[in-house]
């Protein structure tokens, strides 16, 4: 797919899943986001975590490339598709790129609009788009 249709895609999903690579091996865990242009950003918010340091935010600091997977399933398989962003990742604790990527997902979130995220994000430069959609090799 084209990388405008991988983004498209990519964008209309409320879920992705970011890849770290740490000390351990690979780290996954699901995120939510908003994309503007050849960005991603999502944030660490309110909802529970085992830890306020975690472990998606050490690997970044660490090794800053990262992927990002969306997908739609059905079970009608004509309507299958996938899309990974991969990239380098930066944190921002604050400033004009952290308050940027606070706005994109307020705006995007419902959930947001009363209680914005004020923990770290992170912002995700995509390199490169690629994906599968049914019926197409």
């Amino acid at each position: 797919m084209e990388p405008e249709v991988c983004r498209h895609l990519f964008s209309t999903q409320p879920v992705a899943h970011l890849a770290t690579i740490g000390a351990t091996g690979p780290h996954l865990v699901p995120i939510v986001f908003a994309v503007s242009g050849n960005t991603i950003v999502s944030s660490v918010d309110h909802k529970p975590k085992r830890s306020s340091r975690l472990k998606r935010l050490a690997n970044i600091e660490a090794n800053s490339a990262v992927s990002v997977l969306a997908d739609f399933y059905s079970d009608d398989w004509g309507r299958l598709w996938w899309v990974r962003a991969d990239g380098t990742a930066s944190i921002f604790e604050s400033g004009r790129d952290h308050a940027a990527a606070v706005d994109l997902l307020v705006r995007r979130y419902e959930q947001y609009h009363d209680r914005p995220p004020h923990g770290p994000v992170i912002s995700i430069s995509v390199t490169r788009w690629s994906g599968w959609r049914s019926g197409e090799e």
